[in-house]
């Protein structure tokens, strides 16, 4: 048997191995058309990163993880948020040799077990919380893997009760990926605006960070190359990138090498502040849902980054059906640029949701708003950017018994949804309510509350009809007369994955 045969037969071995013995000769049509949809399976692992919350010494901070019951998932499983530093500080340590035994010991090892972790989670079901307070809380990163890692979600919110960016500030820890797209970052003087990129992996990832304003690219000093080293998290002032002072600007984070976790957190003297969550996909069609019903102010800013010019139809989604708000039907974004528009007071009293559409042609966009409540000099800030539809299924934790909104919008026929508060994270039994939202409408429900409640709750919501669902939840908490708030959207929670039929076939290792 020559080498050529050995190295076939190996390879083909390998490869059987990995996809558990599949089928791989051409089917021929009868197969073709019998063939069985690929099974969808419960996740088996899933990471998320938390930025570091604020560098106020007047921070407080909760972390609460949740992680919805799936069918289908191991009786096992772990989930833990740990801090980068420490992770950072286990993995440069590595292995050292202790001479007076003559023995080798895993110093990062030892560093990881001598970790406490921030949040550690006892079953799905159930929302765990972790508090620290200070502005030297570390970016966390956190891995879930078995029962706990379908639709596994952890909410990070820090009330700052004076200060630049005082008020309430919430983000959604997000999973590692390789681009982001954040409409609604700042550089004018009261505008403090940090990207926050976070490396949850053994080997240093390298991104740019490119910045797009009224007139196109704005050129940047130190934007390209930047280095992000192993299981750490970088801020990156953004007037440090360029030296234009705009209102309104689109950040492009695209990874070069590696994957990072992204969020911006924008810091107003005068207005507060909150975290900007990154838009959903360039697409032709957005949706920006759950609009407070007494924003005092909204301001909307979308991007085109293709090479074409977009022109959008503008309606807001209200209680009663879309409307288009009168002196704004339509947005005209250049290629290459970032449009932005004062709505005012465009809910008026009722809770809404953004719907853009192309007026012509569609040409992908992605947009955010930024919303205002309260007057004077006690008003406060929050950002939603556009996001993807509930899908199967999303979640929300951190909710309380007063001061959680939940709204629902399905833009393009009548929806009916499952939401369900899970038990407290201190006691209480999950209750679960039926909502009926019409077409082109966003209905602000009354949620259900679990009984007994002790702490905190999740909302997990979940269509039950083919109909596209976006969903926002809203959080709320007044200090000295300043209406705090922070709203977080709930996209697809990605708790599933779709595995393809595999048969045994040992014709492949016959040559």
């Amino acid at each position: 048997m020559n080498r050529t045969t050995l190295s076939l037969i190996a390879g083909t071995a390998a490869l059987a191995a990995v996809t558990g013995f599949a089928t791989l000769n051409q089917p021929d049509a009868a197969t073709a058309d019998t063939a069985q949809a690929a099974a969808e399976l419960p996740v088996e692992r899933t990471s998320l990163l938390c930025p570091s919350p604020s560098t106020s010494d007047l921070a407080d901070t909760s972390y609460t993880s949740f992680t919805p019951v799936t069918k289908g998932t191991d009786a096992d499983g772990t989930a833990e948020l740990v801090s980068a530093t420490a992770e950072s500080a286990a993995a440069t340590t590595g292995k050292a040799t202790d001479k007076t035994t003559d023995k080798t010991t895993d110093k990062a090892t030892d560093k990881k077990k001598a970790t406490k972790p921030v949040v550690t989670p006892k079953a799905p079901g159930t929302p765990a919380v972790g508090e620290t307070s200070g502005g030297e809380t570390p970016a966390l990163l956190g891995t879930a893997e078995g029962k706990f890692a379908p639709g596994w979600t952890v909410q990070e919110t820090t009330e700052v009760s004076a200060g630049s960016g005082r008020g309430l500030q919430g983000v959604t820890c997000t999973a590692p990926d390789t681009e982001f797209w954040f409409p609604g970052v700042s550089t004018v003087a009261d505008r403090t605006d940090y990207v926050h990129l976070t490396n949850p992996d053994d080997s240093a990832a390298v991104a740019d960070i490119e910045l797009y304003g009224k007139d196109g690219a704005l050129q940047t000093t130190v934007g390209e190359g930047i280095t992000i080293p192993a299981h750490s998290s970088e801020p990156i002032l953004l007037s440090t990138l360029t030296g234009e002072k705009q209102e309104d600007l689109t950040v492009h984070v695209n990874v070069r090498s590696g994957r990072v976790g992204a969020a911006v957190q924008a810091l107003d003297e005068k207005l507060g502040g909150d975290w900007l969550a990154a838009s959903t996909d360039p697409a032709g069609t957005q949706v920006v849902p759950g609009i407070p019903k007494d924003a005092t102010a909204v301001r909307l800013i979308a991007y085109a980054p293709g090479d074409a010019d977009a022109d959008l139809k503008v309606q807001l989604a209200s209680p009663s059906g879309l409307i288009t708000p009168a002196g704004h039907e339509t947005l005209h974004v250049k290629a290459g640029m970032t449009a932005s528009v004062d709505l005012g007071d465009v809910t008026r009293g009722e809770a809404g949701s953004l719907v853009l559409t192309p007026t012509d042609r569609s040409v992908p966009v992605v947009a955010a708003v930024r919303v205002l409540r309260g007057k004077g000099d006690r008003q406060e800030s929050a950002f939603i950017t556009a996001t993807a539809p509930v899908g199967t299924r999303a979640s929300a934790a951190g909710n309380s018994a007063k001061g959680s909104t939940l709204s629902l919008t399905a833009p393009k026929g009548t929806a009916k949804v499952k939401v369900t508060a899970s038990a407290g994270s201190g006691g209480g039994t999950a209750a679960s309510q039926t909502y009926t939202v019409k077409a082109g409408t966003t209905q602000e429900v009354e949620l259900p509350v679990p009984a007994g409640l002790k702490g905190t709750y999740a909302l997990t919501v979940e269509p039950l009809t083919d109909t596209p669902v976006y969903a926002s939840r809203t959080l709320t908490a007044t200090t000295e007369g300043v209406p705090g708030f922070t709203i977080q959207t709930l996209p697809d929670d990605r708790g599933t994955v779709a595995v393809p039929e595999a048969d045994e076939d040992v014709a492949v290792l016959q040559q």
